[in-house]
């Protein structure tokens, strides 16, 4: 049956129902490069999908959340995190009538720009390129979905829509120089509106990461054996939970235990967003995606005292999970690989394959220091853990003195 013969008006399109205040695809304001819309999808379908497609989502399977991905099979990947990101995000806007595949693309599209060996290695290409403006791995992103995904004919990049490509510039909040100047260098056809807030469908993608962190960190920490169940009592809001887990299963095993408050945080989280954000749509009475947008604060988020707690949990997993000895131990030689294969690859251009090299360039030679400098951090944050652990070795030596050491 050809695309004529199509019943299109039967097809779930999601455009019923919808909140005033969600984005529309039907209004969409368009991609970089125009092109023929799907007949069965709409504008944010095809944008979710194009990412999942993309090679840049693969690699997140081999990338480094918080334990270094060769270190277990459990624990989580850039890739798991983001696919838990969009369930929780679906969730939330699904509550509020939003755009469900526009908040699913985000979420999975928001760590498309983290380098191998996650914050660690972000700080390290950070310092490393400090010289020729640093790293950002927010603006990676838009990197990797504008430039650097080579799969289509007509354009590099994976042409997202507007809202899309707005989404993850913004879904941290309106966006200050010098990022707002280096992200509209990038994409200098767009206006993203970076001075505003971003749609409620990117506020949801955004506060769903800090909820899938805050959980699955702890659920990973447990697992790993750095954090336990009578340290996490030290966190007021955690002992709640653990009261509530133990008068209600007594003698519950501690991985059942874990799991459980891992289910619980998730929940008492989700409720309190859709809460907040229920008090705050009717204190702005939002008509439209823009009057969201043009908002003077954002309208999707926790209430003022969950705030608080979710901020001394963070405390807690910074101080007790991610500064542990051991992960310390670990992130100072994911550091020192970055480190080196930027100072390798800049001092011997050679060693980068040769489409790469020539990827960006509009000519055969990489005079200018900044736009190499640019290539090289482009190849390095793409890298799985593994590859730049393997380019480490053949570069620097199996003899350098050097090597990932486990904790211990």
């Amino acid at each position: 049956m050809g695309t004529d013969e199509l019943d299109v008006s039967r097809i779930g399109f999601g455009f019923t129902d919808r909140a005033d205040f969600a984005v529309d695809p039907a209004k969409t304001a368009g991609r970089v490069f125009p092109e023929p819309e799907s007949p069965t999808r709409t504008v944010y379908q095809r944008d979710r999908d194009r990412i999942i497609h993309s090679n840049a989502f693969r690699r997140l399977k081999h990338k480094t959340q918080v334990f270094i991905s060769d270190e277990g099979d459990h624990y989580r990947t850039r890739l798991t995190h983001s696919i838990e990101v969009a369930q929780i995000a679906r969730s939330i806007a699904r509550a509020f009538r939003l755009d469900e595949d526009l908040t699913e693309a985000l979420a999975l599209a928001h760590d498309f720009g983290h380098t191998p060996f996650g914050h660690a290695g972000e700080r390290a290409l950070d310092a490393a390129t400090a010289d020729f403006g640093g790293f950002d791995h927010n603006l990676q992103s838009l990197r990797v979905v504008s430039k650097m995904e080579r799969r289509y004919p007509r354009f590099d990049g994976l042409n997202l829509s507007w809202e899309t490509l707005e989404g993850l510039a913004k879904h941290n909040g309106p966006v200050a120089d010098p990022l707002a100047g280096r992200i509209q260098h990038l994409l200098p056809s767009l206006d993203l509106k970076l001075d505003g807030y971003a749609s409620l469908e990117a506020q949801a993608a955004a506060i769903s990461d800090d909820i899938a962190y805050d959980t699955h960190d702890i659920d990973d920490g447990l697992r790993s054996g750095l954090l336990t169940l009578p340290q996490l009592r030290q966190v007021p809001l955690l002992r709640r939970l653990l009261d509530g887990i133990a008068d209600e299963f007594a003698g519950l095993d501690a991985e059942r235990t874990g799991h459980e408050l891992s289910r619980r945080l998730i929940t008492i989280m989700v409720e309190d967003v859709i809460g907040e954000t229920q008090h705050r749509l009717r204190t702005f009475q939002p008509a439209s995606a823009d009057a969201v947008r043009a908002a003077s604060q954002p309208l999707l988020c926790f209430s003022a005292p969950f705030s608080l707690e979710e901020k001394e949990l963070k405390e807690f997993l910074f101080h007790s999970l991610y500064r542990h000895p051991s992960l310390m131990q670990r992130m100072g030689a994911a550091e020192k690989i970055v480190k080196d294969l930027f100072a390798v690859y800049m001092d011997t251009i050679e060693e980068i394959p040769l489409p790469w090299r020539h990827q960006f360039a509009p000519g055969p030679g990489l005079v200018d220091a900044h736009k190499k400098a640019r290539r090289v951090a482009d190849y390095i944050a793409g890298m799985t853990d593994s590859f730049a652990s393997q380019e480490h070795r053949r570069l620097c030596g199996l003899h350098s003195g050097f090597h990932m050491d486990r904790p211990v």
